[in-house]
Formats: C-alpha cells, sequence, structure tokens
C-alpha cells in the first residue's frame, strides 16, 4: 500500500467483497433507522450498592449520556458504569449503572432522547468490555433497483468469508482529531496537560485507543489488498475462538485447517507492551505500519496502564445476518461480539461513503 499518513479515511479502506457491487441507498436517515440493543455479559443478580440501569436513548452519544445523568443525580462521572460505547445517530439501549444511592432520583433522569426502561440492584459497578456484544436493526433507504439480488450475493460472501473488523470512522473523532492528539501524546509532541482537565481521562484513553485502532486498520487493509484474510502465514498470531487465547503459527498445514474450520481467527495488533507479537512476514507488516506513522512499538510502553497492548480479530462472522425487502428500503438484522462496528458491515454492503452521521464526540 502507498498510504503515508496516519489516518486512512473509509473511503480508501479496501472492501473484502471489493467483486461484487453494492446496493447503495441512505443509512441513518433518521435516528430509528438505526437500532441497538446491548447483549450484557450478565444479568443484574436483584441485590447490592449499585443500581443497573436498562436505558433506552436516541441521538445522543457516549458522553453526552454519562454528563447528563451525572449532572440529573448530582454524582461524579466516575461514579458511571457503562459496558460500552454506543452509536450516537441510533436509538439504543444498553445497561448504565450508577450508585444504589441515587435510587430515589432516578426518575428524574427521563426526557425527551433518554429513558429509564429497568432498574435493577447488582453487587458491583459496570464495567468497559461487560457485554457480549449488540443485536442489531438497520433500515437502508433508496437502495438501488436491484439491490435485492446484490444484497444477497454479498450475504452469501460474508456468510462463508466473514467481513474485515475495522474500526469505524467514529473511532478517531471528527477528520480524524481524536486520532492526531493520540498521534501526539505517543510521539512526545504533546501532553496531557494540554488537554481540558475535565474530560482528560477520557480523553487520553479515547485518543490513545484511536492510534491502536488505526494502526489495526492499516495492518488489516494492506492484508485485504494483498489477498491474505483467508490465507494463514508462518508467524501470524492466531487467537482460539472458544478460549480466545493467542498462539503464534509454526504448524502452517494444520493451523490453515484450523482456521478453515473457525475454530481459529486470523488477528491485527493493537500495539503496546503485552501485545503478543508475530513472527517473520507477519511482524514484518506490523512494523511498517509503526515505521510509516512514526512511531515505535516502545513507545506505547509510556502509557502503558491505557495502552497495554492485544490482540484483535481481522475478521467478524456476523450471527443471525439477513435482510427483508420493505417499502423503497432493505431491513438488515445482525448479532456482532463486542468491538465490531455494524456501520463497517454496512460499508460492505453499500459501498458508498456518506458523511460520518456517527460521531461519539
Amino acid at each position: 500500500m502507498n498510504q503515508t499518513g496516519p489516518l486512512i479515511e473509509a473511503a480508501k479502506l479496501p472492501f473484502l467483497t471489493s467483486d461484487l457491487p453494492g446496493i447503495g441507498g441512505d443509512l441513518k436517515g433518521i435516528p430509528a433507522d438505526f437500532v441497538v440493543e446491548e447483549i450484557p455479559a450478565y444479568q443484574p443478580c436483584g441485590d447490592g450498592e449499585h443500581l443497573f440501569l436498562w436505558i433506552e436513548k436516541q441521538d445522543t452519544s457516549a458522553e453526552q449520556l454519562v454528563n447528563y445523568i451525572a449532572q440529573s443525580v448530582g454524582i461524579r462521572r466516575e461514579d458511571i458504569g457503562v459496558a460500552g460505547l454506543k452509536d450516537r445517530r441510533a436509538v439504543t439501549r444498553q445497561f448504565v449503572s450508577v450508585p444504589l444511592a441515587v435510587e430515589d432520583r432516578v426518575l428524574s433522569m427521563n426526557c425527551e432522547t433518554i429513558r429509564v426502561l429497568e432498574q435493577i440492584r447488582h453487587t458491583n459497578k459496570l464495567r468497559t468490555g461487560h457485554l457480549r456484544g449488540n443485536r442489531f436493526l438497520i433500515l437502508v433507504r433508496k437502495p438501488l433497483s436491484d439491490s435485492e439480488s446484490r444484497a444477497k450475493q454479498i450475504l452469501d460472501r460474508i456468510a462463508e468469508c466473514g467481513f474485515p473488523n475495522y474500526f469505524g470512522e467514529q473511532r478517531f473523532g471528527i477528520a480524524g482529531t481524536t486520532l492526531r492528539t493520540g498521534l501526539d501524546l505517543l510521539s512526545g509532541k504533546s501532553n496531557q496537560r494540554r488537554l481540558p482537565r475535565s474530560r482528560r481521562k477520557f480523553l487520553m484513553r479515547l485518543s490513545l485507543s484511536a492510534v491502536q485502532s488505526d494502526l489495526f486498520n492499516q495492518v488489516l487493509a494492506e492484508r485485504i489488498t494483498d489477498g491474505l484474510t483467508q490465507r494463514v502465514l508462518p508467524g501470524d498470531v492466531m487467537q482460539v475462538v472458544e478460549s480466545g487465547g493467542c498462539f503464534v503459527v509454526e504448524d502452517l498445514d494444520y493451523e490453515q485447517q484450523r482456521f478453515e474450520k473457525r475454530e481459529t481467527v486470523l488477528t491485527g495488533p493493537m500495539f503496546g507492551p503485552k501485545m503478543k507479537r508475530p513472527r517473520d512476514e507477519p511482524e514484518a507488516r506490523e512494523l511498517r505500519a509503526l515505521e510509516r506513522n512514526g512511531l515505535a512499538i516502545e513507545d506505547f510502553a509510556r502509557f502503558k496502564k491505557l495502552t497495554s497492548g492485544t490482540r484483535r480479530p481481522m475478521l467478524v462472522h456476523p450471527a443471525d445476518l439477513e435482510f427483508v425487502e420493505e417499502a423503497s428500503a432493505l431491513r438488515f438484522s445482525f448479532t456482532l461480539p463486542r468491538g465490531a462496528y455494524a456501520t463497517v458491515l454496512m460499508r460492505e454492503f453499500m459501498k458508498v461513503t456518506a458523511p460520518d452521521q456517527n460521531q461519539q464526540l
């Protein structure tokens, strides 16, 4: 690839289904066109010093939600727990935890765009990542006239091969501002004291994660361009689907067979000192991504609590993926594991570039 800048724009990320024409259409015409429901990792037990709120929000970002709850019931942002960041221009349902002490103030949160649907006690605060995934119901308006046959071809391919597990544009902030903040922090051009004190912790985590995410996108994009998403390479780091454990490929033929049986998945880098590193050609590919951005893997050790490092699957196989035809529209439904982006899946179907209506900031 000839990518030299820090951010590959969504329009330039290669499709996994590039040989299949897209359905076109419009996404997120109104928030109700994009419905997301969190699949919790566990259900609250009904007893304890924390209150789990099942909340529905509309056209509200993750940060706006936390700020609003804190102001409504008079607690600190740090007292609020969420499992994952949800789309802004959407109708989303998710758990949020607050201290039990504010139980008598919970109903004061209800407004036009935020509603508490249920409240249940639990023994601990909700932590980031405490979810299994998300269910989606998405309406694509005004697709092309032959969209149904096109969608069927793409669906069959994705059912067989999966779709790229890119991070969506919303991860990087408006015009990539969050990403650039992270790059400046890692390179030493800036420091955390330049960030607003009230949002410093949030912005540090988000901006440094944005750098890891963009580097992952670059490595994955190069692999797709080179036609290597269905082929295991010597030195690849694979992840066992059932256990989540990672290992480096040694027996190539055996690991190719396991990959084809979907017992394992290819992984890409989320750079950091604890990340399991590949060998041979996969290592060279990952080091090239760092070099293109003027970074070294050692840079991530400066913020090791926020950038400890891990591996991320390169491909995702959505569960229960289907669509139905409606009047001048197609409605898609599917389930994705936590961390996977529905907008990236829809990009494979639509193959159009629209203004991002999914910013979380």
